[in-house]
């Protein structure tokens, strides 16, 4: 009997999708961050909806799981289009510690502390992205730029309605 020889691996074709590879590049560089801070953002609000305790509880337990679903549903587009890009997209806690601009909250603070922490995170996301448009708008990088106009609505959405929550 005749052992079949293992195929040979495809040739990729070159990608041209009318952005050069130096542009492509440092796009996916610029998404990798956000897909850190967000990430960060994601299990930041998750570890809050698990641990918060107080009089709004019930409140933000809900509030925080809305927030968190949506995140996690925004990583795989970030992911997705450094990949669509031509580039591995980042996977690790190492590589998102690097790349994050938001630090790990330590310990488990108050349920204001929390939201102060949310609000300071989603704004941090938010300047993440918007630092990418003067770069993707000079590749006229269209479908990465309605990703990020989508996430900064979001984010300086979301830090608006945790804010209010610290209002008197």
């Amino acid at each position: 009997m005749k052992t079949k020889k293992p195929a040979k691996p495809s040739k990729v074709a070159k990608l041209d999708i009318g952005i050069s590879d130096t542009d492509r590049a440092a796009i996916a560089q610029g998404l990798s961050g956000l897909l850190a801070d967000s990430y960060t953002l994601y299990l930041m609000t998750h570890n809050f909806h698990w641990n918060v305790t107080g009089p709004m509880f019930n409140t933000l337990h809900l509030m925080f799981m809305g927030q968190y679903t949506e995140q996690w549903n925004a990583l795989d587009l970030v992911a997705e289009r450094i990949r669509a890009l031509g580039h591995p997209a980042p996977g690790t806690y190492k590589e998102f510690v690097k790349l994050a601009t938001i630090k790990e909250v330590e310990g488990q603070p108050k349920a204001l502390d929390m939201v102060r922490h949310l609000v300071a995170a989603q704004e941090a996301t938010a300047r993440t992205a918007r630092k990418l448009f003067p770069l993707v708008d000079k590749a006229n990088d269209q479908p990465t730029a309605d990703l990020l106009t989508q996430r900064i609505e979001v984010h300086e959405k979301t830090a608006w309605m945790l804010r209010s929550l610290l209002e008197e």
